[in-house]
């Protein structure tokens, strides 16, 4: 019996979750509609990298540290423009994955080390998101969210297993763009205009151990390492399939990003003050709408984390997959049927009932994404050394980076591991 499922290039098709479908072979004429025509894919783009973990990061680091951290999502648009471009570049150039190349050229116990590493992140946010679909499905329903937790493992499972996933989630990827409401929740808010941009440009660092930390959870959902692998991999099999880099998209995609993430923290800044973060519920994190759109703000946010998450949730579970299948040379893709890459397959289910049942430990899920976040910028470190050591290997790459590459990607590892030795430091003086 063969399945149903659509069997085409399985991470080329993934690269494609955030595009819009362009007419076959159609003409493009340059101009203002054409630049347009290019723009609107990075915005969807944008929004399929918004996952949960990032609208509710920036929502505590907002409500907790007001506009202190707005700078840290400014420079971070650097360090996004460089890893992504380095990134889709190896896999365009080697036509491999990132763990693949690692263990050809630097042997197994790296490629082990790296797939450890994305195990880490992925399992952590894959729970983490998981928590806040739920959790978004009991505000609108009313219901306590244990009561949906099989119900959405089901159909992530369902989807990477048996279905053409890739259009399934070209339609939830829209569900996820009620959250943009939030960049007119930050102009509607009435912030101290003053204020936001002095704080933008100049940091003015509190005394407070929780702060460097916060920085490591903006750039952990920001840089977000799952994505960087799997962009590697994305860009691979585009370029066996004869595609284009499509590096324009990819840009746009992290300048939105990006200008969502600070429209959050603005919002969250001006209209929640609530101190400790542990406080934070996601009824409360909703309310950051309400300057916006009033009383509908709970239902759209609700709508948009559902949306985000059940278009982040098959990613991470796939990419963390195939990374474990790749450091063991396993047959793998969700292009093969379930019979062809049986290792594989029993993986994505594992991970699956694994999220599920760590799913039942009640705990504040917006305490669980804002820590899976602080984990994924923490273990960002590794990630960016392995991408370093490939993009720089002439045996490996026909252009190897440019020094502002370099330069921008040490300055992320660099910022990651000051942070952390910043609050260690505060926790051991205080």
């Amino acid at each position: 019996m063969s399945s149903p499922k659509f069997r085409e290039g399985a991470v080329a098709q993934l690269e494609k979750i955030a595009r819009w479908p362009a007419p076959a072979r159609a003409s493009v004429s340059e101009g203002p509609g054409n630049f347009f025509q290019r723009l609107l894919p990075g915005i969807v783009t944008g929004a399929s990298d918004v996952d949960p973990a990032l609208v509710l990061t920036a929502t505590v680091a907002g409500a907790t540290y007001h506009y202190s951290l707005l700078w840290s999502v400014l420079i971070s648009v650097p360090f996004l423009l460089a890893v992504f471009s380095v990134s889709a570049r190896i896999g365009m150039e080697s036509r491999q994955g990132l763990v693949d190349l690692l263990r050809n050229h630097y042997g197994r116990a790296i490629a082990f080390a790296c797939a450890g590493v994305i195990v880490a992140i992925n399992m952590a946010m894959i729970v983490a998101d998981l928590m806040a679909v739920t959790d978004a499905f009991s505000i609108i329903m009313v219901m306590p969210r244990m009561y949906f937790i099989a119900a959405v493992a089901f159909s992530v499972w369902y989807i990477l297993i048996f279905r053409d996933y890739r259009r399934i989630t070209q339609t939830l990827v829209l569900l996820s763009l009620p959250l943009f409401i939030y960049v007119a929740a930050a102009l509607l808010a009435h912030p101290d205009w003053k204020q936001v941009i002095g704080h933008s440009i100049f940091p003015r660092i509190p005394h407070d151990s929780g702060y460097p930390i916060a920085v490591i959870g903006i750039f952990g959902s920001l840089l977000t390492p799952y994505v960087l692998v799997w962009q590697t991999s994305s860009r691979r099999e585009a370029a066996l399939a004869g595609g284009r880099g499509g590096r324009f998209e990819h840009h746009a995609g992290a300048v939105v990003t990006t200008v969502l993430c600070y429209s959050i923290m603005v919002a969250a800044g001006t209209v929640l003050h609530i101190s400790p973060a542990g406080d934070l519920t996601t009824r409360m994190a909703a309310e950051a709408l309400t300057p916006a759109v009033g009383q509908l703000g709970t239902a759209l946010f609700a709508l948009g984390i559902i949306g985000a998450g059940m278009v982040a949730l098959p990613v991470l579970v796939a990419s963390m997959c195939y990374s474990v299948a790749e450091a063991w040379g396993w047959r793998s893709g969700l292009n093969e049927h379930p019979w062809e890459a049986v290792r594989f397959y029993v993986l994505i289910s594992a991970a699956m009932f694994l999220a599920a049942a760590f799913n039942f430990i009640k705990i504040n899920p917006v305490i669980a994404l804002y820590w899976s976040q602080i984990l994924a910028g923490a273990l960002t470190v590794p990630i960016l050394v392995f991408i370093l050591l490939i993009s720089n290997n002439r045996q490996v790459m026909r252009t190897t980076n440019t020094w502002w590459q370099n330069f921008w990607i040490g300055a992320a590892g660099g910022a990651v591991v000051a942070s952390g030795l910043m609050a260690l430091w505060w926790q051991i003086t205080s």
